[in-house]
């Protein structure tokens, strides 16, 4: 198929000179004599590359190529004029031109910039193609309120340029949400740098965030440019920052506050302007207690902080999940896709993900592999995923055990009435208290489910009414296993 090029210019003979070189080296050309017809023609049929007049009656070139840019950033444009000026070159190069030519056009010109224009409009449709892919990679899949919540939040902060710290466990997908952020962002044509600070070794990040000169350590026989200043004009999203040294935690205070950073074996401050997004799984404000972080970073980095929830708060997307991972795996591995039965799915929503999204992903993974079947059952589940069941009832009956207590006698055939607050499920069998640490935390289980009820679970207010983290009173939750429908 002959590529498509369309020729703009309001001077039928530059239209018929262009339509002789092109169709002489067997370019299909397509002419239009104003601005406002070549938009038409992109609309309805890009073409693979376009040759535009600067100075036209009317819609001049300028304002053309802005256009076309805005509908199609994939078609490389060449800008032609018999009176071009340094400035217009200038201009057409910053909205999106990759060529700028005089007239009276030379053929050889021409074919020289329809062959360089040609192979840069490929690389920018497989460029567009491999960011498609990588899209669909880090697509965030399901429809929970917990997800749908989360969105709503990347809505919001996106379009801003306010920093964004995402909450949550190992393996919940805070990178997923990084990226949903950057990718509606005005950011997102830009540089998505990401640095995983638990990965790098404490002697080395320093260098990996800021860069070094040649000779400023040991082993430094290059120059190397940091993270940050890749990042320039971009988003640098830093996972796991709560691993981060207290030295670096002040170099990167120092990029927010001043937007500069500094190489080692440098006094030269170089200007920067990120957007940043960091990621921890620890409780930063436990941290900040201990000492092991900055309180004035976190103020820095939670302008905008999101809690991603575990898997087993939104077990209603393992049936999307499970079709999301079972397609990917068959477009990487060149298969079909294999379908989960209601049973298998059940059963993996019924499973324990301690490892969260991602330890789902390596089991519906290892399932398509050990199967070898295109439905996948419940006892391919119970075979070959190796995940335990969450128990089908809550904690068993909890009895305060008495402690030097007069005994007393109870009428025939009359049963004993526990002191209040009771915590009583259907029972397997009694557990006896006999150390402190139980009563405290059956203590302290039954003071939140109170606090719950009485705040109409709502996770917030009790942990501003109980002087608590909200962090903090999620992890409770999961340490004692209470769900909203005790």
């Amino acid at each position: 198929m002959k590529p498509r090029i369309l020729v703009v210019d309001d001077e039928p003979a530059i239209r018929d000179t262009m339509r002789m070189i092109l169709d002489y080296d067997g370019y299909e050309t397509v002419l239009a004599a104003s601005g406002q017809e070549a938009l038409q023609v992109v609309e309805r049929d890009p073409p693979d590359l376009v040759f535009l007049d600067i100075k036209m009656p009317g819609m001049d070139g300028l304002e053309v190529l802005g256009r076309i840019r805005a509908a199609n950033d994939t078609v490389p444009v060449v800008i032609f004029s018999a009176h071009g000026s340094a400035t217009q070159a200038l201009e057409a190069g910053r909205l999106g031109a990759f060529r700028f030519i005089e007239k009276p056009l030379s053929k050889d010109y021409v074919i020289d910039a329809v062959r360089e224009g040609l192979e840069l409009g490929n690389l920018r449709k497989e460029n567009r193609q491999l960011r498609s892919v990588l899209d669909a990679r880090h697509q965030l899949v399901g429809d929970s309120g917990s997800l749908r919540g989360i969105m709503d939040q990347v809505r919001r902060a996106a379009p801003t340029t306010a920093t964004v710290l995402l909450l949550g466990e190992s393996g919940v997908g805070k990178e997923l949400v990084a990226r949903a952020i950057y990718r509606h962002s005005q950011r997102s044509k830009e540089r998505f740098v990401e640095v995983n600070c638990a990965a790098i070794p404490e002697e080395l990040i320093e260098s990996e965030l800021f860069g070094h000169e040649r000779g400023a350590f040991t082993g430094a026989t290059e120059k190397q440019t940091g993270k940050f200043e890749q990042a320039d004009g971009g988003t640098i999203f830093l996972d796991e920052i709560g691993d981060m040294s207290a030295k670096t935690q002040a170099k990167v205070l120092r990029v927010l506050q001043e937007g500069e950073v500094e190489r080692l074996g440098s006094n030269k401050t170089i200007k920067v302007d990120v957007r940043v997004i960091a990621a921890t799984n620890k409780d930063l404000e436990e941290e900040i207690a201990e000492g092991r972080f900055r309180d004035d970073l976190y103020f820095r980095l939670s302008v905008i902080p999101i809690y991603v929830p575990p898997l087993r708060e939104r077990i209603e997307d393992i049936p999307a999940l499970v079709q999301h991972f079972s397609q990917q795996f068959a477009q990487n591995n060149s298969r079909r896709a294999a379908r989960f039965s209601p049973g298998a799915l059940q059963a993996l929503m019924q499973a324990k993900w301690r490892g969260n999204i991602r330890e789902l992903r390596n089991v519906v993974e290892r399932l398509l592999i050990m199967s070898d079947r295109d439905l996948i059952e419940a006892a391919d589940v119970h075979t070959f995923a190796r995940v335990s069941s969450r128990p089908a009832t809550a904690a068993p009956t909890i009895v305060l055990a008495p402690v030097a207590a007069a005994p007393q006698t109870e009428p025939a055939g009359a049963e004993a009435v526990p002191d209040e607050p009771v915590i009583a499920m259907p029972p397997p069998r009694p557990v006896l208290l006999a150390t402190l640490r139980e009563f405290k935390e059956v203590s302290e289980r039954a003071f939140l489910l109170e606090k719950l009820k009485e705040h109409g679970w709502n996770i917030s207010k009790t942990a501003e009414v109980i002087d608590t983290p909200r962090s903090n009173l999620y992890k409770k939750l999961e340490q004692y296993n209470i769900k909203q429908d005790e």
